[in-house]
């Protein structure tokens, strides 16, 4: 079955679908980096578009740095809160509402100065023990207007069991739906006020919120548990007392809590009770400093019907926190602004189906791109997928602006752009393979270096070409027709032989970055230095030479051994080669509709003229004289005549290419090429019996390096006894006018 979809729809695609699984499967467990990067583009929407500036009846009573100067070093006593409280009140606060706990008693009230004072007279502490304590006086105060005191939470991992306390005052509330107690934040723990501050104030709200993984808050709980009792946030709190103290509501469905019914108002939580502010910049306008209500410095009306918010901006005091905004703001302004989110009725939202409506997106996007990587165009592909992706992103940043709801782009679109780099990825591994198919199938046609600069810089593949100095090579079999007509019984052998014969020739040359122009039947074409610079292209066609020799013999041999033993005639397999150097035009040569990379010029057919003398001269290998200049210290060249080939004007001396430098080396080769030079001479000064006598020595020594020169001094015999009868002309230069090709 698998592999029945896998040709169907390929691996590529197999692949793909299983990684989109397993990007959805991450998306449902939300790991932490998930949660992070989500998190980061939701407050880059608040950041580009912050919350508009509104006045509501919210302000801030705030302890602040000239306040500390002001009125002394914190804590301050709490006779000064109970001053603020009715300073407030008789202001027209509506409510107030402390950031701030008052868990321990005030270590300033006066009858504690009195114990703990040193060098006081007994009627001094007296006096002081007769005075109000601070924290009554707060109480007291407290008692006459809406206060709503601040509690927390802590984490404990065990309680004692001595440890017995009296269970926390309840807020009044209804539950509509099933336990909301599994979804919502829940701590074992309450830290309250003091007993008395408790007793007074009208409203218990907790200013407990976590950070989210980065350390960012960008979730406020409106409803949580502490010791088993539901609680409201401070601003919520703060809202539910100042419209008269009723009851709210938790709504509850299966998927967790729905929203608080809170002053008449439905307030639409996430699952676990919290909701997201939707924040603006930190504002003056929203503080009163606590040191200006103090000494009446605030003007008139400026609090009355406000909602008043009690607690410390001050730097030593550290209650700032990391926001969405990505500036630090004091705890007590998030709750402000959470007040008048509620109030404005625009706090975030991510609907109960957000992950699904993400999810579903994320699995569309996907597909489509896996259907359609590998057929469409790769320029049409890039800009369709960058069109959606960015409609997807300009849908979520609408949807932000305009209902305030959060939808989030990332997971769609990474899991989008991952898909896309793993299909493209997978388009290039697959073309790569198809282009290594034709590669290897060119490169049995041509070099290497010419397939890797065709395939590298394909616009190189049209008509025209360049000048250079090639060193060209032109191999043929002599006597192919005999061979051939001996597999007349057996075509299919001579085939499987041939194909091992060019072989043989091709290794050579490709093994030197040679290129291979063309087979011409059992003759090949090859040259050096093009496409790619071959600086050694002079020594590289020599040294391919020789092992094209050395190859076909050893042929040779392998077949005159199964030759007789299957008991028939041997025919050997006998090369010619021709080597010449110069300056050629190299390049696509042909018609629009077919061309091959070739050379043309003079070098060229001088070359292949050359291979034609080997069957003349029996030498294998057959060099030109520019070839032999470049190289004549690193082979053993010897020269054997001065010719004019067919169609030419300029004679040209040829050589014979007999071994390597060591071969150059040998004394036996140095006395062969000597006495070679001396005998050249007496031919061209047309002094015929000590030309034939320097053959005479020559020739048996030459034959052990060459056997197959015997054909070259049995044509030079030839010629001496016809200019014995018919002396050449008197400016002759020794030149030989070649009659065949």
């Amino acid at each position: 079955m698998v592999w029945f979809f896998s040709k169907w729809i390929g691996w590529a695609r197999l692949i793909a679908l299983a990684l989109v699984a397993f990007a959805i499967f991450v998306r449902v467990n939300d790991p932490v980096p998930v949660q992070i990067v989500r998190n980061l583009t939701f407050d880059y929407f608040q950041q580009l578009k912050p919350r508009a500036m509104e006045t509501f009846p919210i302000a801030i009573l705030d302890v602040d740095d000239p306040s500390l100067t002001e009125i002394g070093q914190w804590p301050w006593p709490r006779s000064i809160f109970a001053e603020l409280v009715t300073k407030a009140k008789d202001a027209g606060a509506v409510a107030l509402a402390f950031d701030i706990i008052f868990s321990e008693p005030d270590r300033l009230s006066p009858s504690r100065l009195a114990m703990t004072l040193q060098g006081l007279n007994k009627e001094m502490r007296s006096a002081l023990s007769d005075l109000p304590d601070n924290d009554a006086l707060l109480a007291r105060a407290m008692s006459s207007a809406n206060v709503i005191v601040g509690q927390t939470s802590v984490r404990r991992a065990e309680v004692s069991a001595d440890d017995v306390r009296a269970p926390p005052a309840q807020v009044p509330h209804a539950i509509v739906g099933g336990d909301p107690l599994p979804f919502i934040n829940r701590f074992p723990e309450l830290v309250e006020n003091l007993p008395e501050l408790e007793t007074a104030a009208r409203g218990r709200g907790l200013f407990t919120v976590r950070p989210d993984p980065d350390g960012v808050y960008r979730r406020i709980p409106v409803v949580m548990s502490v010791a088993g009792q539901l609680r409201l946030g401070l601003g919520p709190e703060m809202l539910r007392v100042a419209s008269g103290g009723s009851p709210f509501a938790l709504r509850v469905n299966e998927a967790g809590i729905d929203g608080v019914v809170l002053a008449g108002q439905l307030v639409r939580t996430a699952a676990d009770g919290t909701v997201r502010p939707y924040l603006n910049a930190s504002n003056a306008d929203r503080f009163i400093s606590a040191a200006d209500l103090l000494n009446d410095r605030v003007p008139k009306g400026r609090i009355a019907g406000h909602l008043l918010f009690v607690g410390t901006t001050a730097i030593g005091l550290e209650d700032y926190r990391a926001t969405p905004l990505g500036e630090q703001m004091a705890g007590v302004e998030i709750h402000a602004q959470v007040l008048e989110n509620i109030l404005g009725n625009t706090l975030l939202w991510r609907p109960n189906y957000a992950i699904a409506v993400e999810l579903m997106s994320a699995v569309m996007l996907c597909l489509v791109i896996i259907v359609l990587t590998p057929i469409m165009n790769a320029l049409i592909l890039i800009i369709s997928s960058l069109l959606f992706l960015s409609a997807y992103g300009l849908i979520s940043w609408s949807v932000f602006v305009n209902q305030k709801m959060l939808i989030d782009p990332t997971f769609p679109i990474i899991s989008a752009l991952l898909t896309i780099m793993f299909m493209s990825a997978a388009n290039y591994l697959r073309e790569e393979q198809r282009r290594r198919q034709i590669r290897n199938a060119f490169g049995q046609y041509v070099s290497k270096d010419l397939v890797d600069e065709l395939s590298d810089a394909p616009e190189g593949m049209k008509l025209g070409g360049e000048t250079r100095d090639l060193t060209l090579l032109f191999s043929d079999v002599r006597g192919f027709t005999s061979i051939a007509e001996s597999y007349r019984d057996d075509p299919g052998a001579l085939t499987r032989l041939m194909n091992r014969f060019l072989t043989l020739l091709s290794n050579p040359i490709l093994d030197s970055n040679g290129t291979i122009d063309k087979f011409m039947g059992d003759a090949v074409m090859a040259f050096w230095n093009a496409p790619v610079n071959h600086p050694d292209h002079m020594y590289a066609a020599c040294q391919s030479a020789l092992s094209m020799v050395r190859d076909v013999d050893t042929l040779n041999e392998e077949r005159e051994a199964v030759a007789k033993t299957e008991g028939r005639p041997f025919l050997p397999i006998n090369v010619g080669i021709g080597i010449n150097t110069g300056t050629c035009t190299v390049g696509n040569m042909g018609s629009d509709a077919r061309f091959d990379y070739t050379a043309m010029g003079d070098p060229v057919n001088l070359a292949s003229r050359l291979e034609g003398q080997s069957r003349y001269y029996g030498a294998p290998i057959i060099v030109g004289s520019s070839t032999h200049k470049g190289t004549q210290n690193d082979f053993a060249f010897l020269e054997l005549d001065l010719i004019r080939v067919k169609g030419k004007q300029n004679p040209e001396r040829i050589f014979a290419l007999l071994g390597d430098a060591a071969l150059v080396a040998s004394e036996s080769f140095k006395q062969v090429n000597d006495t070679n030079e001396d005998m050249l001479s007496a031919y061209r000064r047309q002094d015929w019996a000590t030309c034939e006598a320097r053959m005479a020595k020559l020739e048996t020594a030459a034959l052990e390096l060459e056997p197959r020169l015997k054909d070259h001094f049995s044509a030079l015999r030839m010629r001496i006894i016809e200019f014995r009868q018919t002396p050449p002309p008197e400016n002759w230069s020794g030149v030989h006018d070649a009659t065949s090709k």
